[in-house]
């Protein structure tokens, strides 16, 4: 061990007369270590939410939507096939979309009516957890053999409770357009029955998505024989931009992709600034102990004065005596970095736990799903984001024990120890 750590940490330990800069000392620790522990939750509950978000969203939805400039598609199963041959992609389904109103007793309510293969949309989209049922049952040879009658939907479990509906309950499906009779444009209004209620863990998608098979999807929307576009799944989902390229390569200029990215551009933009932000704001909260730093230190600076002429007198040179100033700073960057972090990653490896807890202690939902989209608090530790911390943090320690050192480096023992 060098000298001037020996020293150092010596004079990390105050002496009674010395108890302010002993305290000055904890707080600056203190400051440190709540800095870096906010810093990792905070970062580890965006990035769990932008993943369970993405999941979620991904689950649902396809990768990738093909569709036509010039409208509906009618050749769908050759184009699905050429889809398939193409490098990177999995899957491939065709799709309805529509919109409509569904009406049960009393109660309406707007939806989307999505028109599926159900041999085939496993493949593309994940439905989540099915409460009652299965997607099975909208296929309209397997309903005529167990449920005769109405066509079948699938809804989510929150339009199932907003309408007041159970399983195998009859509602109305409203088609805003209508249809043409000799008294006009009349809206088009047909039996439906409820053959599968499904929790997709995405509030939106389950309070407004209604599944339907593709026949049915075209008999009630007047589609004959015609898909709104194919929806694809790849196999890696960062390189949807690319697929999609090539998708629209191999067709031609009257067909045109979508990736998830571009769908969601918006959503997963205002993510990343918040993240942004939010690193930015936290790491104020370290900078404000830094500045408790370069106090402590001046005030040690202050305090042995007497020391350090004794020192340089005894051949300490300049950069000897920096360095033992320097190694305070850099310790209790280090033990304030250190709590941190190992507090910041429990917390946000134990979060759901905590949350529940303190949902179940005070009665009140941390994460309400209706406006926050997702029903648990998520969070994942990127240890990328952990190291960068620890590398900023210390940095900002180096720097804020630089001014006080080099101050005491420069002290002239003559000066000190003439009124001693």
């Amino acid at each position: 061990m060098s000298y001037e750590l020996f020293i150092g940490l010596r004079y990390l330990r105050a002496k009674r007369k010395q108890t302010f800069i002993s305290v000055n000392t904890f707080i600056s620790i203190a400051g440190i270590f709540l800095g870096v522990a906010a810093l990792i939750v905070v970062l580890a509950v965006m990035n769990g939410f932008e993943t369970e978000l993405r999941n979620k969203i991904l689950g649902i939805n396809s990768h990738i939507v093909l569709m036509k400039y010039t409208g509906s598609m009618d050749n769908y199963e050759e184009i699905a096939e050429t889809v398939k041959t193409i490098d990177g992609v999995v899957a491939s389904t065709p799709f309805i979309y529509g919109q409509a109103m569904v009406k049960h007793r009393e109660r309406v309510t707007g939806i989307v009516v999505r028109g599926i293969s159900p041999k085939d949309a496993h493949s593309v989209i994940n439905f989540g957890t099915m409460k009652e049922g299965a997607i099975e049952d909208l296929t309209p040879e397997i309903r005529s053999h167990s449920l005769p009658g109405a066509p079948g939907i699938a809804i989510g479990k929150e339009l199932a409770q907003n309408l007041g509906v159970h399983l195998f309950d009859t509602v109305e499906i409203v088609l805003p357009m209508g249809i043409p009779t000799p008294m006009g444009i009349v809206p088009r209004i047909k039996k439906f029955r409820v053959v599968a209620v499904f929790d997709s863990g995405f509030y939106e998608y389950d309070s407004s998505l209604v599944f339907m098979s593709l026949a049915d999807a075209q008999t009630f929307l007047n589609m004959k024989g015609e898909v709104t576009g194919i929806g694809i799944k790849i196999d890696d989902v960062y390189a949807a931009r690319a697929v999609a390229e090539r998708i629209e390569k191999k067709l031609g200029f009257n067909y045109w992709a979508r990736n998830w990215m571009e769908m969601n551009k918006n959503l997963f933009s205002a993510l990343k600034l918040e993240k942004r932000v939010m690193f930015i704001i936290l790491t104020l909260i370290v900078l404000v102990a830094a500045f408790s730093i370069i106090t402590s230190l001046i005030m040690s600076v202050m305090e042995k004065t007497r020391d350090i002429a004794i020192l340089k007198s005894m051949g300490a040179t300049a950069r000897s005596i920096m360095k033992i100033f320097m190694v305070q700073g850099l310790i209790i960057g280090a033990i304030g970095t250190t709590l941190g972090c190992i507090t910041g990653i429990t917390v946000a490896l134990n979060l759901e736990k905590l949350a529940a807890y303190i949902e179940q202690l005070f009665g009140f939902k941390v994460l309400p799903q209706d406006v926050y989209y997702l029903n648990e608090l998520p969070s994942q530790v990127n240890y990328g984001d952990v190291l960068l911390i620890v590398i900023i943090t210390t940095v900002i320690c180096f720097l804020a024990s630089v001014y006080p050192s080099w101050n005491a480096s420069r002290l002239d023992p003559a000066d000190a120890l003439r009124y001693e």
